[in-house]
């Protein structure tokens, strides 16, 4: 096992800061990568950033990070209420899981209200731009070191 926190971002997610800014706000997936850098050096922890609109390579990064990484953080994106499959692969995953929104779920169209992988979470984020990450990234930190 290691000190490193897999984060996984889902699709679109490459067009933050383009797109639907009144949503999402201006901050770019690189901004949102150099803050997890900042906070896992503060932390004294790795992380393996990623970014996919692929179903099935979300689900092969978690299936590879069990038994290898402390923890991980995931913004399934527009797979958060369509995606059973990547469900299924973090239920299997061995370590804490934390769901991380940029905007409100619950303030969004009312089929986004649902999130399959909130129930293999054990913690949600929702709401607070890319500070988020941040917040879920300290907590996977405070749990990978107790």
């Amino acid at each position: 096992m290691t000190d490193t926190i897999l984060i996984i971002n889902g699709p679109n997610l490459d067009m933050l800061g383009t797109r639907q800014p009144e949503v999402y706000g201006h901050d770019t997936l690189d901004d949102v990568r150099d803050l997890c850098l900042s906070v896992a050096e503060d932390e004294g922890i790795a992380v393996d950033f990623r970014q996919s609109d692929s179903e099935a390579e979300i689900m092969k990064w978690i299936k590879q990070a069990r038994g290898t990484t402390a923890g991980l953080l995931i913004n399934p994106a527009g797979f958060t209420s369509t995606s059973i499959a990547i469900l299924d692969s973090l239920l299997i995953y061995d370590r804490p899981v934390i769901e991380v929104h940029i905007s409100p779920l619950f303030r969004r169209d009312e089929f986004r209200h649902l999130s399959y992988v909130s129930k293999a979470a054990s913690a949600k984020i929702e709401g607070f731009g890319i500070r988020g990450y941040e917040f879920a990234l300290r907590k996977l930190a405070e749990w990978a070191k107790s």
